[in-house]
């Protein structure tokens, strides 16, 4: 038969296509938890299908090759087609996506799956492939491995799953569909070569097949190994057609219909709750991947298949397969590829196209063999060959040859060929189409090569036809008339290798290396920036301002009255602040004074002089003296003084014995006092609690006193509550009791001198519960009388535990056992260290620097202070700066250091410590000792050239707390970047670094650079366990008030209804993951593993029994034993996992039955109801929002609060809150505030306030007449005043009404505890949030106690939420990740509530850390509600990420570096900062060790700002190099601005800012926001552009730039393009000799070593620069962008063009248009717009907006600075937020200064907004005449200048000064006019989203 034609394989794809789209709509039901089999045929089978004849074949395709057919289906048909389509296009659109790092900020090392056709898709989607012509299939492999490779790179894991009934979802919709069949064979030819390579040397990433992507195998895949989400293509493509395809003519398909598929595939994962990445919206940003993720989020999809989403085609039958073994037999030195080619020529020879002659056909035979055996001996940079214009014979035989070599691969009998294992697979090169056509067209010899008579050989012993050698070209390839774009002249190689001259001493020695050649000619500039630079160097070299004295506006004064008032009230919160830090036993901590030079004491740090007595200190100093007296001389006069000091010691020391003994005294009456008040309560509960309180308040001397004894109180009450369980028989679940007993008697034993009375007391207990542990008391001759009356445990009632002793220490002691690890004693702390403790203070005191890895809860907070404390006892001088990630951890880090230390320093403007950060300054960051602040402004204070002479050498320690956020895809780069730069020893702290070896010792060899050892520590046990926890919400909640907790000792949540308890091992469900080394069992869990272990064993899987607790275990184990016995049933349970006999799954279904009951309670009451209309609401399973109420009350019954509910969405954060608080207040209103009884209550409190007032009244009137009162006393004293008798009727019901707020929530109703906190001390705080206009809601949810937590909300607000929860007074916080970093806010319980992509196993142990914190919790649990069981196993037994680095040496930080050097004047610091940083070995943390690449790449970063004319030959900065510098957090935006700056475009554009401003500005915001906060639109945005635009306000995708704008930022693209590609040819030549012929991911070389092969070829000039593999397609040296340049360069050569400081512009770079959200909102203003039309989240638009602000501030400042029209400290420069917040400070600074009325009423808040705005009225400007100037005097009222005072409210009022400035019109003057008048009204509209 003939085998199907080129047009046919055509109108095959298109009926594919079709039948694809019809199977989609006819099978659209409801998706299924199990899809079986269709059983559909794929092409295995080939060897065993007859053949049928050519007119058949033809004829199976025949009704279908009417292009139009699709139009003449009936009009039903087509219209169901199209609604199934709309249908699928509006489930996709739903979907949310967000745009992540999915190393860094998602997956880290979690498995996710990538969709082999969507991988091949985005790889066949290269406009340089040429697969029109020719056939460049190593230049497709390549693509693909490339793309593999750079995931590999960023420490992906990932497997490859291919699906055949998605094989022709790999053609790119702009291809010509002739040329289908050449795609099929690429597909075929990948996997095999993936298949076959991979195994040696990628071994971890795997292939998969399967039929289809609802198939049972692949769905059991899913379960079995769930992927953290699926990579795939969405089918959303570049409009700009592929090169090779342009002019091709392409039949009308329905080209939606692959998209279509794509997104099908895309719903049903999500469907199944997995998430999706978009590989074509993938960008390899540095070392980060950043992509498009959809969210699932247990949405419920619509539109599913059952069933083969394509349809499988069954393919022609290939029976010379058979013949293979013999051949191979026969030639065994043919490779893979050449056996392959025999096998097809042979197939191609017996089923000739009957449109082409016989001859002919034979001979293209045997030049196919030919350019095989080429292929071999042809150098792979041989082979860029001139494009080739094939007859139509050649390519009807290309097409053919390739259709049958795609079907041959795809059978299972190649499969089961068996090649030699030690020559790779070299499938890949099967073909080359522009060498074949080339030798079709040629005079080339084959019969002198080897390899073409063993093939042709071989094919004549198959087919019985010879081959012809050397043929007659009747229908030759002709070569094309399009001359080759892409060949390059020797002459501009060689005129583009001339490089600027440089020369800098500092620079030289690092770039020695470096071999350039030097262009002499001056740097040549355009017309347009000569003038620019000339009006430049106008201002800038004016030595002072060009203003008159009456017209100079100086830098507004920083100490203004209002800023000062500001600072006492932010030192007053500090205090507040601070004391709400507490330690282990609750009090507040105590300040030390540091004194220089003497040593820490432990015992007396927290002792205040004040607690001292003073005539105690009076005799100890004088006992001090004359002990040190009598240490002089002896003998005579000198031995008789010394006896009578001695006899004065001597009284003293019995003075200080009997004020010991009276104390003592003291202690006891009031121990017995407050007894006999315990006592009146009737409740053992309750008593327990007030004791376990008041044991907690007390200090160390009474403890010792009376310690004992208090605890024995305790244990007293807990006899009790165990003798009610047991007469209710309710031991089983009480037995948390008796572990909570068992605890305080080994405590109360481990005391020393007990009373007798204590110590029978503990004996009878431990005897009567036969308590484990504790049989031998202490001995006490000590005889003293109980404060109380012990309990008597009656020997005949059975309070024994009935459980072996080490089950029931396993089961339920666990949180009790020692948990020390070789503690000691330390003179150097007051706690005794643990071995690794005690490490990491050597290593301070040896000032080497530390890198600690320890979780939370482990002790790591005590390292910070040790350093701070060691260099405050050095000397006055050093500094030591604390680094942390957040402001909120900025703060609290002040705070604590408020709270632990305290110096007196000789001379004024020193303190202790500093806050620092661009919000706000506290104290001078300079003058003192600890500065706390965050990375980017410890960066620009070490990059200052006036802080390298004098601040910058006294540091003396840097600490980095959660130094992992390194690996964070914004910001981590800055944390390298001061890491390379440290002058001094550094503390890296986190507790969740992946690879610490790693990342230790790239960290190492920073510091071995600069001369520092580092030291690497790691602990990694918790100190308290965590237990976990599945919530399942009921059916439906009965709110009736919060029940009373009553619960004692009960630390989990065991038992409590729809809280199902998680086993670690039961998450891990995915074998192929391993056991993650930090996965922590519990006693219980290890004790339940044990259990279910022994339960499942078999005879060939046994358990050892030295894993049995008896023999494992001490009769009492500590924490280490279980460590130990953790890790043996961890190995047995490792080698069971990877075993696949082995019964882990039988154990895992034994451990996971809690986990996996679905049964949901069908109603909660909370409290019996006492009304009519209880609260009743029905809850979604799904709906954690609503849910969340029934959550807390569960936890609020079993004492589990205070907890913390994490979700990553700010909105979602606050939506929550509302929820809770509105089914409270609607539950209050119903049940307690209406009726008549309420009214009835509220009559009384009015007369109640009504006689209350007329008592005040005649009390007034008394104090009047006191002196008529006196003389009347005598005689009246027992009569009773008419005012006496009214102040009684007042004081009657004063325990009713005294406190009452009709206002305020009811009992029940809420979660505070008002015990806490005094009612005044809340009125304060939410008096100061009312005047910040906070919103009602969440003033009213902190009354209730609730608080929202996350980087969006209010300073104030968040600081208020910190000090109430640490106080207790809040119990439920909400909160994203802004808690999860190093915040001390322990609680009991952590909640993860909703699921989110940034929900990550680095974020799950950060979060699930809050709990159960050291000093504060023995256990913590962790609650998963709303989050699928599938993610909570992902996350439980997740691995931590690695850590990687950036490439730090970005060409701002050179630019900067520069600065430092040039305005310091080489000072030592930055001398020495530029050496470190150049010093290094590696090119980023995690890569390889390139020390020439890296200074190659920096002199040509040098390159690039010499041609901007930033920088000076001598490296001294020019121009508008401070600008650049100061945007640096823009970069590589700030280099395109500057484009534009320097060529005169923002002076040409704002010359009509005083004639057409509304124009002016508008086209300003679009120019900004071309540049500056670009959010990209997905791809497939623009399909629902019409829908979405024609509604909406926003103009959503962004208009392409002004015409002349494009131009000059294509031209500077064109000129950074050329500096780089001099950078890797010159590198190239100098460093590289090895040929580039080796793929980058499997590392298979191709290609041989005989260049004369070429000698009869059209070969164009080999590449230097590009990629041999892409430029077998024709591509030469020269580039269309840098995005060409970076993606196609040869191997060897480091280019990251993330680094490259170049701009992709619209439309000419960028397949997908920008998102207009800043244009939009500049427009309208309107957020909810935004967020619906932008699809910018709400909880993101403020940030980026402030970023915006901050970016316009910046560009504002820097203009005026440079022009010297002000002197504005950079650092100073904020966001509009930052302002606007700094305003409100002092509003309310001004309100607490002029209010002398008493607060607000709390319950009213419009009062409290009227007084802040009545006083924001607008002061008259006070311009002084010197910067210093600061005499005190109103400078401006709060709110006079737009968003506030201070810097940025001063730079928004100079544009009412404008036209009074007597300098020149235009130029820059208006540039600087247009930048503000843009900021005023973009700030203006930015504050009303406040309002």
């Amino acid at each position: 038969m003939d085998l199907p034609t080129p047009h046919i394989v055509q109108h095959r794809f298109a009926l594919t296509m079709r039948r694809t789209k019809a199977t989609m709509r006819d099978s659209s039901r409801p998706e299924r938890d199990s899809i079986q089999d269709d059983g559909a045929k794929t092409s295995d089978s080939f060897d065993s299908e007859t053949t049928s004849d050519s007119s058949g074949a033809d004829a199976e395709y025949t009704d279908d090759s009417d292009p139009d057919a699709r139009h003449q289906m009936p009009a039903r048909t087509r219209e169901s087609e199209k609604d199934h389509d709309q249908k699928i296009a509006d489930e996709y659109q739903q979907l949310t996506a967000r745009r992540v790092d999915l190393v860094g900020d998602y997956a880290g090392n979690e498995l996710f799956f990538i969709e082999g056709d969507s991988l091949l898709l985005q790889a066949f989607d290269d406009s340089m492939l040429d697969f029109s012509e020719g056939l460049q299939l190593l230049h497709a492999v390549y693509n693909v491995e490339r793309l593999l490779h750079g995931l590999i790179q960023r420490k992906c894991n990932f497997k490859i799953v291919f699906f055949d009934s998605n094989k022709e979802l790999c053609v790119p919709q702009n291809a010509d569909r002739a040329n289908a069949s050449k795609y099929y064979l690429a597909r075929a030819v990948i996997i095999r070569h993936l298949q076959a390579n991979l195994a040696t040397s990628q071994p971890q990433i795997t292939i998969d097949i399967f039929q289809s992507w609802t198939s049972a195998e692949f769905i059991r895949e899913l379960q079995e190994t769930p992927p953290y989400f699926l990579m795939a293509h969405d089918g959303a493509q570049s409009a700009r057609p592929a090169r090779s395809d342009a002019s091709a003519k392409t039949l009308p398909v329905d080209h939606s219909a692959q998209s279509m598929a794509l997104r099908q595939m895309i719903l049903f994962m999500a469907g199944r709750n997995f998430n999706v990445a978009l590989i074509n919206e993938m960008e390899f940003r540095d070392t980060k991947v950043m992509t498009m993720v959809l969210e699932a989020r247990k949405r419920g999809v619509s539109v599913h298949v059952e069933g083969d989403a394509c349809h499988i085609q069954k393919e022609p039958a290939l029976k010379v397969l058979n013949d293979v073994s013999e051949i191979m037999a026969m030639n065994p030195t043919l490779t893979e590829r050449q056996l392959l080619a025999v096998v097809v020529i042979s197939n191609v020879l017996l089923h000739r196209d009957s449109k082409v002659s016989a001859p002919i056909w034979s001979q293209l035979c045997s030049h196919f063999l030919m350019h095989q055996a080429l292929l071999t001996q042809l150098p792979l940079a041989n082979r860029r060959l001139e494009v080739q214009s094939p007859s139509d014979s050649a390519q009807c035989f290309l097409g053919h040859v390739a259709y049958v070599a795609a079907c041959l691969l795809g059978t299972a009998t190649w499969d089961k060929l068996q090649f030699d294992a030690e020559t790779f697979c070299d499938v890949a090169d099967f073909m080359d189409g522009r060498l074949f056509l080339q030798v079709v067209g040629g005079e080339v010899v084959a019969s002198a090569d080897v390899a073409y008579k063993r093939m042709s050989s071989a094919v004549t012993a198959m087919t019985g036809t010879s081959l012809p050698l050397n043929a007659n070209h009747e229908t030759p390839a002709t070569p094309s008339t399009e001359a080759p774009t892409s060949y390059v002249t020797p002459e501009r190689q060689q005129s583009s290798l001339a490089v600027l001259a440089f020369s800098n001493p500092v620079f030289d020695k690092h770039l020695e290396s470096v071999h350039l050649q030097v262009d002499r000619l001056p740097n040549m500039q355009s017309i347009a920036s000569r003038k620019v630079f000339k009006e430049a160097s106008h201002w800038h070299n004016a030595k002072k301002p060009l203003l008159g004295k009456s017209g100079h506006i100086a830098a507004p004064s920083s100490k203004t009255k209002w800023a000062a008032r500001r600072e006492q009230l932010f030192m007053a919160e500090m205090r507040t602040y601070a004391a709400s830090l507490t330690n282990a036993v609750g009090k507040s901590l105590e300040p030390e004074t540091i004194i220089v030079g003497e040593p820490y004491k432990p015992g007396t740090a927290n002792l205040r002089e004040a607690d001292t007595d003073p005539a105690q200190k009076q005799e100890d100093s004088s006992a001090s003296e004359k002990a040190a007296g009598s240490k002089k001389g002896g003998g005579g006069k000198a031995a008789a003084k010394n006896k009578v000091k001695q006899d004065r010691l001597d009284k003293v020391a019995t003075a200080h014995a009997k004020k010991a003994d009276d104390a003592e005294t003291k202690i006891l009456k009031a121990w017995q006092t407050v007894c006999k008040d315990f006592d009146a309560d009737g409740d053992p509960h309750s008593r327990y609690r007030k004791a376990q309180v008041y044991m907690g308040n007390q200090s160390s001397t009474w403890r010792e006193t009376i310690g004992a004894e208090c605890e024995l109180y305790m244990l007293n009450c807990l006899i009790l509550c165990w003798k009610e369980a047991c007469h209710k028989q309710l031991q089983a679940q009480s037995l948390h009791i008796p572990a909570l007993i068992w605890s305080h008697v080994r405590s109360i034993s481990q005391s020393s001198n007990l009373p007798r009375a204590i110590v029978s007391a503990i004996t009878s207990v431990s005897e009567s519960l036969r308590l484990p542990g504790v049989s031998q008391t202490p001995q006490s001759t000590t005889e003293r009388k109980l404060a109380f009356s012990f309990e008597p445990v009656n020997k005949s009632s059975d309070l024994s535990i009935d459980l072996a002793p080490k089950v029931f220490q396993l089961l339920h002691c666990g949180p009790y056992l020692d948990r020390s690890f070789d503690s000691r004693p330390d003179t150097r702390v007051s706690f005794q260290p643990d071995d690794w403790q005690r490490r990491v203070l050597d290593s301070i005191d040896a000032k080497k620097s530390v890198f600690v890895v320890a979780p939370t809860s482990a002790g790591k907070t005590f390292i910070s202070f040790y350093a701070m404390r060691k260099v405050l006892e050095a000397d006055d001088n050093g500094v030591l700066i604390y680094v942390a990630p957040t402001k909120a951890l900025v703060n609290q880090i002040a705070a604590e250091i408020q709270a632990r230390y305290s110096k007196k320093f000789k001379y004024g403007g020193k303190s202790v410590w500093a806050i620092h950060t661009r919000d706000y300054r506290v104290n001078n960051a300079t003058g003192c000792q600890v500065l706390v602040t965050v990375p980017h402004i410890l960066q620009i204070m070490l990059m200052s050239p006036s802080n390298a002479k004098s601040w910058s050498s006294r540091i003396r320690c840097i600490i980095f707390d959660e130094i992992h956020s390194i690996g964070e895809a914004e910001g981590g780069v800055v944390y390298e970047q001061l890491l390379l730069m440290a002058p001094c020893p550094v503390v890296g702290l986190s507790a969740t670094v992946g690879n610490p070896d790693e990342f230790s010792q790239w960290l190492a060899y920073t510091q071995e650079s600069m001369g520092h050892e580092l030291v690497t520590i790691q602990h990694p046990h918790r100190y308290s366990d965590l237990r976990k926890y599945f919530y399942v919400p009921p059916g439906e909640i009965r709110f009736n008030g919060l029940s009373k907790a009553r619960n004692i000792g009960n630390l989990d949540l065991d038992g409590l209804p729809g809280f199902n308890y998680i086993h670690p091992v039961a998450a891990l469900v995915d074998k192929s993951r391993g056991i993650p080394e930090d996965l922590a069992l519990e006693p219980r869990d290890c004790f339940l593993l044990w259990q279910a272990m022994r339960k499942v064993s078999t005879e060939a899987y046994p358990v050892p029994l030295n894993l049995y607790p008896e023999h494992s275990l001490p009769e009492v184990p500590r924490k280490a034993d279980i460590l130990r016995w953790e890790r043996s049933l961890k190995g047995l349970l490792q080698e069971w996992l990877e075993d696949p006999s082995s019964p882990y799954d039988r154990l895992l279904r034994e451990l996971e039955r809690t986990f996996r009951d679905t049964e949901r309670e069908p109603q909660y009451v909370t409290l019996p109801s006492n009304t009519n209309v209880p609260g009743h609401e029905l809850i979604e399973e799904d709906d954690y929002i609503t849910s969340g109420l029934a959550l807390l009350c569960r936890l609020h019954e079993r004492d589990a609060l205070p907890a913390i509910l994490f979700n990553y969405d700010r909105h979602l954060c606050e939506e929550a809150c509302k929820a809770i608080i509105d089914q409270l207040q609607r539950a209050e209103t119903t049940q307690q505030k209406s009726g008549p009884r309420w009214r009835r209550k509220l009559e009384k409190w009015e007369e109640w306030k009504e006689t209350k007032m007329k008592a005040a009244a005649q009390s007034a009137k008394e104090k009047k007449s006191k002196t008529v009162q006196k003389k009347r006393q005598d005689g009246d004293d027992e009569k009773l005043s008419k005012a006496d008798m009214l102040r009684e009727a007042a004081s009657a019901e004063v325990d009713e009404f005294e406190h009452f707020d009709p206002r305020a929530p009811t009992e029940g109703y809420h979660f505070a505890d008002h015990s806490k906190v005094q009612a005044s001390e809340l009125e304060d705080y939410i008096r100061q949030l009312r005047y910040r206009e906070i919103p009602s809601y969440l003033i009213d949810a902190l009354g209730r106690g609730i608080g929202v937590h996350h980087a969006g909300m209010n300073r104030k607000y968040r600081q208020v939420v910190e000090i109430l929860f640490r106080k207790r007074f809040l119990r439920v916080v909400i909160a994203t990740g802004t808690l999860a970093l190093g915040i001390n806010m322990p609680c009991k319980t952590v909640v993860f509530t909703g699921d989110s992509v940034y929900l990550t196993a680095l974020n799950y142990r950060q979060c699930a850390g809050r709990s159960g914190r050291r000093g504060f919790d023995l256990l913590g649990n962790v609650v998963f509600h709303g989050i699928s069981r599938q993610k909570v196993c992902r996350l439980i037994s997740s691995r931590l990420p690695d850590l990687i680095g950036h490439f730090p040496i970005t060409t701002s930080l050179v630019l900067r570096m520069f600065t430092l050097l040039h305005e310091s004047g080489n000072s030592r610091f930055a001398v020495d900062a530029v050496n470190s940083v150049l010093s290094q070995p590696r090119l980023y943390m995690g890569g390889d060790s390139f020390k020439d690449q890296t200074m190659h790449h920096l002199r040509f970063s040098i390159e690039y700002l010499r041609r901007q004319h930033l920088l000076g030959a001598d490296g001294v900065p020019l121009n508008f190099a401070g600008l650049v510098s100061h945007l640096y957090y823009t970069e590589n935006s700030s280099f395109a601005f500057h484009a534009l700056l320097k060529e005169g475009y923002f002076i040409e554009l704002c010359a009509g800012i005083n004639e057409s401003e509304k124009d002016t500005l508008q086209t300003l915001m679009l120019v900004m926001s071309h540049l500056f906060n670009r959010v990209p639109c997905r791809r497939a945005d623009a399909e629902f552009r019409e829908k979405t635009v024609k509604q909406s306000s926003s103009m959503v995708f962004l208009p392409p730039l002004p015409e002349k704008a494009a131009s000059i930022l294509q031209e500077h693209n064109k000129q950074t393009l050329q500096v780089y590609e001099t950078y890797v040819k010159t590198f190239v030549d100098q460093h590289i000799s090895q040929d580039d012929a080796n793929l980058p991911l499997t590392g298979t070389k191709f290609g041989g070593n005989d260049n004369s092969a070429a000698n009869d070829l059209h070969s164009l000039p080999a590449t230097s620069i590009r990629s041999s593999f892409v430029a077998l397609s024709g591509s030469g040296d020269d580039f269309d962008s840098i995005h060409d340049l970076c993606s196609t360069t040869r191997s060897g050569v480091f280019l990251e063009e993330a680094v490259i400081p170049y701009m992709q512009i619209y439309p000419a770079d960028m397949e997908a248009p920008l998102n207009a959200w800043l244009l939009d909102f500049f427009k309208h203003g309107d957020v909810i717009t935004l967020e619906r039309d932008n699809g910018i989240r709400r909880s993101e638009i403020w940030f980026f907006l402030n970023d915006f602000s901050l970016v316009l501030a910046t560009i504002v400042t820097s203009l005026l600075n440079f022009m010297k029209l002000a002197d504005v400290d950079m650092i100073d420069v904020r966001g509009g937020m930052d302002v606007y917040e700094e305003a409100k400070d002092d509003e309310a600074a001004q309100t607490e200064e002029s209010s002398s009325a008493p607060a607000t009423d709390a319950g009213s808040g419009d009062t409290a907004q009227e007084t802040a705005k009545a006083t924001t009225k607008k002061a008259k400007r006070v311009v002084k005449d010197s910067w210093d100037d600061d005499d005190g005097e109103e400078e401006g009222r709060p709110g006079s200048s737009g968003p506030g005072s201070g810097i940025a409210g001063e730079i928004e009022s100079l544009a009412e000064d404008l036209g009074d400035w007597n300098i020149e019109e235009g130029g820059l003057r208006n540039v600087l006019k247009a930048f503000q008048k843009l900021q005023m009204e973009f700030n203006v509209k930015f504050r009303a989203m406040w309002a």
